[in-house]
């Protein structure tokens, strides 16, 4: 071990035994890590690059995992769309957004009216308003086909700030 590193400091990577076990954390600690940038208030120039990085790593890490599945890619699609937008960056947020909804059609309404939710707001940040309206009304019309109480709330509630944003 290098002079001066604690055994705290020493990289997380050499806690795994695998491949696999590597895939699986990072997968869900870079989005985590994602969300808590997103999150950040004043924000600055690093943590935006940074959160960019995290957010395309996670999603790098589920591809890796044989459990890997369309609903994962259409999180980690959405995730990055959502990443983009909030930065300003209209037209890869609509390129994340098309990609979620690409394998999200298979999904229940929750995460299919995520991908229009991504889309909605895309649309909306490049001041395309035929857009921003047909995908916000396709995710209203699949929050109200949610059946998990908890979920539907968070849909309905960010269609509602993004309608009114």
């Amino acid at each position: 071990m290098a002079t001066g590193v604690s055994p705290l400091q020493t990289p997380k990577l050499f806690m795994f035994t695998n491949e696999t076990a590597a895939h699986q954390y990072f997968s869900a600690d870079f989005f985590g890590k994602t969300w808590e940038l997103l999150e950040k208030q004043g924000r600055n120039q690093e943590d935006d690059e940074r959160m960019i990085s995290l957010a395309h790593a996670s999603l790098a890490h589920w591809r890796m995992r044989e459990d890997c599945t369309d609903r994962h890619l259409s999180i980690g699609y959405w995730q990055i769309s959502r990443v983009h937008a909030v930065l300003g960056q209209a037209e890869n947020a609509r390129h994340y957004g098309d990609l979620c909804l690409a394998v999200s059609g298979r999904e229940p309404p929750f995460f299919l009216g995520y991908a229009h939710e991504a889309l909605a707001r895309a649309a909306k940040l490049a001041g395309d308003g035929k857009a921003f309206r047909c995908h916000l009304e396709s995710a209203q019309i699949l929050a109200e086909q949610v059946e998990d109480a908890e979920e539907k709330t968070m849909l309905v509630d960010d269609l509602n700030k993004l309608a009114q944003a």
